[in-house]
């Protein structure tokens, strides 16, 4: 094909990819970036019959979702007006208004039903049961150290018949945060992978609750403060009585810096009532089940162990 009527094609007349992304993002219609981004979410329709969390999975060891405590009117509510819980299939998630990151996730996992799923290409949606307001996407995270953090692993909720559906629920901008590559790929994924195989070989029922630690003076990166340290509360029943632990992570070290990867990560087992504290969530009666919040409390600090190793978990 030729086209005799065009002049030839001068440097001058070649744009960068990067100009020609900007004069397109500030133009209005279908056909822009912004409107494609616009397109990646999810309605009521979507999401119509999805169970959510269970609070009597564990049978005679109810576990109800956290109350708000101190978080209380920090929950982004549901556009419908029907509250502010986020029901996916075999798990739930809190947002918070202020921060745009979930409070808490919770998950039902049943290892003797778990399913494994291959992993597609990561296609991350906007939840629109709430204000585009409450909820961050990729904005955050491109070009730098920052991953989209799943608080909800993705294998996770993968059982049962919504099998497939869990697997793509967890794919929503509402269930990740940011967490630092070194944190999220080692430490984090460590813990779960753990807490998944033990549910799977023991075929254990386990609920899940999962959040950051939210603090004023957090890092603002991009307009939003990053959390330094995540943690994780697990409950079951072992075959003698319930039990719960709790887990902390912190990425205080890796974030000083989000254009290189540098520091040590730490994972302590900590007691439920530290991060009942910390979080400002309220876990109702699990301390109970746990040792580590039921040891004498010395000079206002709770029970820790840095965790060399996954055996070293205590229940």
């Amino acid at each position: 094909m030729s086209y005799p009527d065009s002049p030839p094609v001068r440097l001058a007349d070649m744009r960068s990819l990067r100009e020609i992304a900007e004069s397109v993002r500030v133009r209005p219609g279908a056909g822009t970036l912004e409107s494609v981004e616009r397109q990646r979410l999810h309605d009521d329709a979507y999401f119509r019959d999805r169970g959510g969390f269970d609070e009597a999975f564990l049978d005679a060891f109810p576990v109800p979702l956290p109350g708000a405590g101190r978080t209380t009117g920090d929950e982004a509510p549901l556009t419908s007006n029907d509250g502010h819980v986020l029901r996916y299939s075999n798990f739930a998630v809190v947002m918070s208004a202020s921060r745009r990151i979930a409070l808490y996730t919770a998950v039902n996992i049943d290892g003797q039903a778990s399913q494994k799923i291959k992993r597609d290409k990561d296609a991350w949606f906007y939840d629109d049961r709430i204000d585009r307001a409450h909820q961050v996407g990729e904005e955050l995270y491109r070009d730098n150290e920052l991953d989209r953090g799943h608080l909800v692993r993705r294998e996770d909720p993968v059982w049962g018949p919504l099998a497939a559906l869990a697997n793509d629920d967890t794919f929503h901008f509402t269930n990740c945060s940011p967490q630092h590559s070194g944190m999220n790929q080692k430490t984090w994924l460590g813990l779960e992978d753990y807490i998944l195989q033990n549910a799977r070989v023991h075929a254990l029922r386990i609920c899940v609750f999962t959040g950051p630690v939210l603090r004023s003076d957090d890092m603002v990166y991009r307009g939003i403060k990053i959390p330094k340290e995540y943690w994780k509360v697990v409950a079951f029943r072992t075959d003698d009585r319930p039990s719960a632990t709790a887990y902390l992570v912190s990425q205080g070290k890796l974030i000083e810096d989000l254009e290189f990867t540098f520091g040590r990560y730490k994972t302590y087992q900590v007691a439920v009532a530290e991060v009942q504290e910390l979080s400002g969530l309220d876990f109702g009666d699990l301390a109970r089940f746990d040792g580590f919040s039921n040891e004498t409390v010395t000079e206002g600090r709770w029970h820790r162990q840095e965790l060399d190793s996954w055996e070293a978990i205590r229940i």
